[in-house]
Order: structure tokens, then C-alpha cells, then sequence
């Protein structure tokens, strides 16, 4: 497992980039498998510059990743706030799978960001956590790549209904991919069992989405998977796809 180091600009000028991603929506339809919708883009950008964001809140992503684009970096934020078990299967991948994990640390320490902004900032000012333990470091790293691919899924929630398999992301400057876009839960489910891959412990105690450890709680049956983020709060996202 790596940590977040000096990262270098993209060589690609957007344009280029735009071109790209065009070529792209003209050959791969709705139905696009994702590892062979990643494994066009390692091909045609070549795999040292594709990110795959990563939450470990399953192993899905990092699975097909792996299968898609080996060696490809895998982007975890790890704020400080994790779950144990999140951690351990950050830990397992890295050793498992023919990947680079490497895990993006905020500018401050959970100590540091106590003292400065008082203690919980979770509580507090969920967003202004999230923007600094999560988006930032995000940002950062991202800016190293021509292309970066998700987990996001429209049925997460109505926010993300719309979300395409491929956009052009302003925000980053890069090609954004959604591989598994169209995925409902039970497809995570099948592909987990179909192919063994490794599972957030969490998901079997009714944890469905998991983010950091004091906003996330477990959903009870028939409510939506993201249901236990920032429960009883006006908060869906993190900031990261905003």
C-alpha cells in the first residue's frame, strides 16, 4: 500500500482528453460491461493515468479494477474517522489484488483539525469535514490523472438517478467513468458471490454504504442503502461528486 505523495499534471490537454471521452460515448453503449469499458480506457490512455476512487465499503470496484486495468492506483480518502473493518479490507486488497492503493491523508491530523475547528467537526459542520478530510485530499491526487472511475450508482439515490456511464468532469479537468452506473444492489450482491470477492465485515451486520465510522449507522430492511449516511441530517453526498 502507498500514500499520497508528488503528483504530476496530466500530459493530455483537454481537448485531447474531450476527443477521447467522444470516441468513447460513440462505442460504448448503456449496456457497456464495466471491466471491459476500463479496460478501453487503459488501453487508450494507458493505465498509470486512470485513478479508481475507492470507499471499501465493498470490494467491488476494487475487484473489477483489478481485472481491467492491473496496477492501476486505487484512491482511498482515509479521514481518520474509518471503520476498523473498512481498513482491514484496504489492507487485503493491497496485499491481494494487482493494484496500487494509495491512501489520500488530509492537511490535518484528527487532533489537528480538533484543536482548529473544535472537537467532532462531524457533528458540528458535517460539510466542512467532509470538504476537508475527504474532498480535498481528493482534488489533489486527481490532478496527477487524465481519467478517474467511481462506484457511483443511480439507485444510491435520487441525486444520482442521472448519473451517466461517461461525462467530461469540469470540476477536475479529466474524463470521469461510472462503470457500474446501471448496478442495483442486487447486482453487487451477485457479483460478490459470483466471483468471491472480498466483503466490507460490516455489510453483513445491515451496513450497506459505509463512510466514516461517527456518520454511519445500518439501514433496516427495505430502507434505501444510503439511508445510514449522515442519518437524521439534510446531507446526501460528501462533496466529492458535486
Amino acid at each position: 500500500m502507498t500514500v499520497d505523495v508528488g503528483l504530476n499534471p496530466p500530459r493530455r490537454s483537454q481537448e485531447e482528453l474531450q476527443q477521447i471521452l467522444a470516441d468513447a460515448q460513440e462505442i460504448h453503449g448503456e449496456g457497456a460491461n464495466p471491466v471491459d469499458l476500463m479496460s478501453w480506457f487503459g488501453a487508450r490512455l494507458g493505465v498509470a493515468n486512470i485513478a479508481v476512487a475507492v470507499s471499501f465499503s465493498d470490494g467491488v470496484m476494487a475487484y473489477l479494477a483489478a481485472q481491467a486495468l492491473p496496477g492501476v492506483d486505487l484512491l482511498f480518502g482515509d479521514t481518520g474517522y474509518h471503520f476498523a473493518e473498512t481498513l482491514g479490507l484496504r489492507d487485503a486488497v493491497a496485499a491481494t489484488l494487482p493494484v496500487n492503493v494509495r491512501s489520500l491523508a488530509p492537511e490535518l491530523s484528527v487532533a489537528e483539525q480538533d484543536e482548529q475547528f473544535g472537537k467532532d467537526l462531524f457533528a458540528s459542520d458535517p460539510d466542512k469535514c467532509c470538504a476537508m478530510r475527504k474532498t480535498e485530499p481528493m482534488d489533489r491526487a486527481l490532478t496527477r490523472y487524465e481519467a478517474w472511475c467511481t462506484g457511483l450508482r443511480r439507485s444510491d439515490h435520487e441525486g444520482r438517478a442521472r448519473t451517466p456511464l461517461l461525462s467530461w468532469d469540469e470540476r477536475h479537468g479529466i474524463i470521469k467513468i461510472n462503470p457500474i452506473a446501471g448496478y442495483e444492489d442486487h447486482h453487487i450482491d451477485a457479483v460478490i458471490e459470483e466471483y468471491g470477492i472480498m466483503e466490507n465485515p460490516l455489510r453483513d451486520l445491515g451496513y450497506r454504504s459505509i463512510g466514516c465510522e461517527p456518520c454511519t449507522q445500518p439501514v433496516a430492511e427495505g430502507e434505501d442503502e444510503r439511508a445510514g449516511r449522515w442519518a437524521g441530517r439534510n446531507k446526501i453526498e460528501c462533496g466529492l461528486h458535486l
